[in-house]
């Protein structure tokens, strides 16, 4: 069973203990997408409105951390009618065991699009055995 399989929780939330110890305001997480190869996850993370300058991307402890924030400038003359986008800081947490060489990562922002590709530790890489 591949890595990612088992720690498949750890990519679908953030523990609120967690989400509670990082800030007292509240946040989202952004809606995102992981995918794998036999030598790299590639996480993709949808962030309409933001921009390179307000966000953080961070590789601690086995955890990859994405935070930042958006802002909206509305036009002169425009009022809100129904708004569903927010100004809210989010944060992804994404647990990988320390299963990821962040010195090789790659991250990419492009249209509100961040794509990030995040090559296997060589101690991960799955590995022919062979019969003596």
């Amino acid at each position: 069973m591949p890595l990612f399989n088992s720690l498949i929780s750890n990519f679908n939330r953030t523990p609120a203990s967690r989400q509670s110890e990082q800030s007292s305001s509240p946040s989202r997480r952004p809606v995102y997408d992981v995918k794998e190869t036999d030598d790299a996850w590639g996480v993709t993370v949808h962030l309409p409105g933001v921009t390179k300058e307000n966000l953080s991307i961070t590789d601690e402890d086995g955890t990859l951390k994405i935070r930042g924030e958006r802002s909206w400038k509305q036009p002169a003359g425009w009022t809100n009618l129904y708004r569903e986008s927010s100004e809210l800081p989010f944060q992804l947490e994404l647990d990988h065991d320390n299963a990821i060489d962040a010195e090789k990562a790659v991250a990419e922002l492009n249209d509100g699009v961040l794509r990030l590709s995040l090559p296997k530790a060589e101690s991960r890489k799955p590995r022919k055995i062979a019969i003596a």
